[in-house]
């Protein structure tokens, strides 16, 4: 039908009208929990790969990552981040989802708004409560448009006008969405939102053979200094120590408690207290050990250290690092030098070490942008902080540049 009334029109404009219609029917819903979709809807939206018996580009978006902050209390009720995830239909069919949170804080985000915040209420306005599009506590990229292919460019408009419209109603003050892949952060820049520009330290498989083909690729200095730091890593274990790389069912309760304590004086040093709760690591455990690499150092069988990371079909994603005793350079060899040998011995094509960091630079992680898009409510106060984000953006530019000439590579 709708194609006999459009025989009078052009390939190009018909495409146009018929996108409109299809746009028209797709409806966006708010779900106050991850629980209230089934799983498969989720995961053929947010990671389709793995019906095809695949890892996901991206563990963190997927339904048991999701779900396992949400059942184990790390958001939710008196966290400060609400649930509010959005989900499009076309018909009966979810045809996209996002996952969304009310913040009342700017904890957990790693890409900082925090001057915004004190600017706007200093000026009399509210800035809490806040519409967040990310994953919690989880500086990493992926995409947060979560589509099928081929609604791509509907449902995007159809969520897009969904985190306005829910702004606007309940009188919030912005929008933000945070840790984007470029192609998505530039396509939703033009819609309203601000682009902004941050840097992380990243490390790329650049078809090295094996660790000494990537000390190979580094200047002389560079090289000597690394393998003085491994040596130093691994000089107080003699006989009684060990490096483990667990994943699977080779990661034992004994293991979650010993990171537990690892996890939890880190996060008392770094932020005052630790996010995650113990039983959101049960949980993962349950869920994805698979996508889990745990790097130990034993010492009597004990461990004594450890970092944790998480693993996508190409990338390893460093994210928690603690100890209960403290050796020189081990920080360095669990955390960066374990993860490029296991990148290089699986063939992942890059690593991302998580949030700031230029120690990172002289290991062969370089900085690489991040981008966040954000809406505000205010137009005034939107732009003031496109201005800032203007300046900021050539500032940002410049620190990588200069970053970049004090690579560690030939």
């Amino acid at each position: 039908m709708i194609i006999s009334l459009l025989k009078d029109f052009t390939h190009k404009q018909k495409s146009e009208i018929i996108k409109r219609l299809i746009k028209g029917k797709i409806r966006v819903e708010v779900l106050d929990s991850i629980k209230s979709i089934d799983q498969k809807d989720w995961d053929l939206c947010a990671c389709p790969e793995i019906f095809d018996g695949k890892p996901p580009y991206d563990p963190f978006t997927t339904y048991n990552f999701l779900s396992a902050l949400e059942l184990s209390g790390s958001v939710g009720k008196g966290t400060g981040w609400y649930n509010c995830h959005l989900i499009a239909k076309l018909s009966n069919e979810i045809i996209a989802v996002m996952p969304l949170y009310i913040k009342g804080h700017s904890q957990g985000e790693y890409i900082f708004d925090h001057n915004w915040a004190h600017a706007f209420e200093n000026a009399g306005g509210r800035y809490y409560p806040k519409l967040q599009s990310c994953v919690p506590f989880t500086p990493a990229t992926g995409k947060r448009f979560l589509i099928k292919k081929s609604y791509e460019k509907q449902a995007g408009e159809a969520l897009t006008a969904g985190l306005v419209t829910m702004a606007k109603k309940n009188n919030m003050s912005s929008v933000h969405i945070t840790f984007l892949p470029y192609e998505e952060a530039r396509e939703f820049s033009g819609q309203s939102f601000l682009l902004r520009k941050s840097l992380q330290f990243h490390w790329e498989n650049n078809g090295f053979q094996d660790f000494n083909d990537f000390l190979n690729s580094l200047t002389s200095r560079k090289r000597k200094a690394i393998k003085k730091e491994r040596h130093k890593a691994k000089s107080f274990w003699n006989s009684k120590g060990e490096i483990l790389r667990l994943k699977g069912s080779n990661i034992e309760s004994r293991h979650w408690d010993s990171f537990w304590d690892f996890y939890q004086d880190t996060g008392k040093r770094k932020w005052g207290y630790p996010y995650l709760t113990r039983e959101f690591f049960t949980i993962i455990h349950e869920t994805m050990s698979d996508q889990i690499l745990l790097v130990l150092a034993m010492e009597n069988d004990k461990p004594i250290a450890g970092a944790l990371n998480f693993l996508g079909k190409e990338t390893l994603f460093g994210r928690y690092w603690g100890a209960s005793k403290y050796y020189p350079c081990l920080h360095y060899e669990l955390c960066y030098y374990q993860a490029i040998e296991y990148a290089l011995e699986n063939g992942l094509k890059r690593i991302e070490a998580g949030a700031q960091g230029e120690h990172k630079l002289s290991r062969g992680y370089l900085p690489s942008f991040v981008y966040s898009l954000h809406w505000f409510l205010d137009e005034n106060f939107e732009k003031a902080v496109g201005d800032y984000l203007q300046k900021e953006g050539e500032v940002v530019s410049n620190n990588r540049d200069i970053m970049l000439k004090e690579s560690p590579f030939k």
